[in-house]
């Protein structure tokens, strides 16, 4: 975030009134002073994490250091956890679950704290068939897929969506038509679903550097170019492979891939695997890392995301999901990733 723009935030916060006790969204003096101290050290990389498991891997892992003057600060019921990792000054915030909450978690990091870059990482649900539970993923660009304009039943893809016509939503992006998987859809004939269609729209963003309230249109949204590059030299990291006694078929690997979606929804089932996978090319499938993806978009901050792949969104047992299994060692695998992008960012 440019100085200009903490400048006029700081502003913002003051005439909400100093000296106050907190209440009714007011800032107190004394957390305004210390978000200046923090900051005076700065810059930091940003570490988000969506949930205490997945965070505390990384806590416990020796590689945090902890800063002695300001060890956290607690703002708008979140935790900003100041320290460092390898030669890396950083803030790690858990956001919790859901794109809602990785978005303010985010903007919180951004709008309060001197940051160079977000790096976030967690576990996923595994869309590719060609990946296996435990490798980690980065992805190149990020989609909330999750945004949809739901076509009333007798329209068709030949058919205008209400407000097409005045920008707010378009056909561009593509559609889920429920027929195709209706029980009978390997019947002769055809079956229509009342559900219909639902199209896929792409959010509306600010440009911190755009003109107020002139929104811009975005679906995927890449990571930096930069960060994506120095990616490919953690593909060799030997990752684990076990959790007590069970053990993956192979070891599992460091893989760029080219997309991951997130939408507020936890995909637990075969055929939308399958959908997002071919209609998308995704891999990663999670709550938070387009949340995270956008608000940096937004804010022209460097940003890239690691996931784990916990489970197959569906595609495996019919018994359960095998995030159950593996989510620890997922979510090792992705701090483990994380390390060792850090190290390499830094050297």
């Amino acid at each position: 975030m440019g100085v200009c723009l903490r400048m006029v935030l700081f502003l913002v916060v003051l005439a909400l009134g100093i000296g106050s006790n907190g209440v009714n969204g007011e800032v107190s003096s004394s957390t305004l002073r210390n978000i200046s101290r923090i900051n005076m050290e700065g810059p930091y990389l940003g570490i988000i994490v969506p949930n205490s498991f997945e965070m505390n891997p990384l806590l416990q892992s020796g590689s945090f250091v902890a800063d002695h003057k300001f060890p956290y600060l607690d703002f708008s019921g979140r935790r900003f956890r100041i320290g460092r990792l390898e030669n890396e000054k950083v803030i790690i915030v858990m956001t919790g679950l859901s794109m809602l909450n990785a978005g303010i978690a985010t903007q919180l990091l951004l709008s309060l704290f001197k940051v160079k870059g977000v790096l976030h990482y967690g576990i996923a649900g595994n869309a590719n068939p060609q990946l296996q539970i435990g490798d980690v993923t980065i992805p190149q660009f990020w989609a909330h897929a999750g945004l949809w304009n739901w076509q009333r039943y007798g329209d068709g893809p030949e058919n205008e969506l209400p407000l097409e016509s005045n920008g707010d939503y378009t056909r561009k992006i593509g559609y889920l038509n429920f027929s195709d998987y209706n029980n009978c859809t390997k019947c002769k004939k055809s079956s229509e679903n009342l559900l219909n269609n639902v199209w896929y729209q792409p959010e509306e963003i600010f440009p911190v550097k755009g003109i107020p309230e002139q929104r811009q249109h975005a679906f995927w949204v890449p990571v930096n170019k930069h960060y994506f590059a120095i990616a490919e030299r953690v593909q060799g990291l030997k990752l684990g492979g076990c959790v007590n006694a069970t053990c993956l078929q192979r070891n599992p690997m460091v893989v760029r891939v080219q997309r991951g979606i997130s939408s507020n929804i936890f995909v637990d089932n075969k055929a939308y695997r399958q959908f997002l996978n071919s209609k998308f090319n995704a891999t990663a499938i999670d709550m938070e890392t387009a949340a995270v993806a956008l608000v940096c978009h937004q804010q022209k901050m460097p940003f890239i995301a690691f996931r784990s792949l916990s489970d197959l969104a569906g595609g495996g047992s019919a018994l359960s999901n095998e995030a159950a299994v593996f989510a620890t060692l997922a979510a090792q695998n992705a701090v483990d990733v994380l390390l060792g992008f850090i190290s390499l960012l830094s050297s």
